[in-house]
């Protein structure tokens, strides 16, 4: 009788743990796509994504750089004031996108030129995403906004 018992609690134990375990694995799996990692565009060149991997490019919209094409296609270039990457994006850009403003998109490096899937801009004039802000603190040249009071 206590051998049955013993024998039940871990037959129910090992599926737990094999449940447990297949969660884990269709989590991680679903991650895998969702997640971006965010780069500048000095870390874009030191250390080039792979093939087709959807990443965050953030930076400084270089001024004089950007083009309007044909219907909905833009292109211009982000800088962290090291390095400057093309980037290409066909869409409506957000109304506040403009040049020497940040920016941040989403989508892949295709022979040297980030192709864009999204493009974010600043939100107000004082406002810039954290990541472009750490990376131009990290090049030594970002300097605070003066507070509006």
């Amino acid at each position: 009788m206590k051998s049955l018992k013993k024998q039940r609690r871990i037959q129910i134990i090992s599926v737990a743990v094999v449940a447990l375990v297949l969660a884990t694995a269709l989590i991680g799996f679903a991650f895998k796509d969702g997640i971006n990692l965010f780069r500048s565009p000095t870390q874009v060149v030191e250390d080039p994504p792979r093939k087709g991997e959807v990443f965050r490019i953030g930076g400084l919209v270089l001024e004089g750089s950007l083009v309007r094409g044909t219907g909905t296609a833009v292109t211009f270039s982000v800088t962290d004031t090291t390095t400057d990457i093309p980037v290409r994006f066909t869409g409506v850009l957000p109304d506040l996108f403009e040049e020497n403003q940040g920016m941040i998109g989403t989508g892949t490096l295709q022979d040297g030129v980030f192709v864009a899937s999204e493009i974010l801009a600043k939100h107000d004039e004082t406002y810039m995403p954290k990541e472009v802000v750490d990376a131009l603190k990290d090049q030594g040249v970002f300097q605070p906004s003066a507070d509006p009071e």
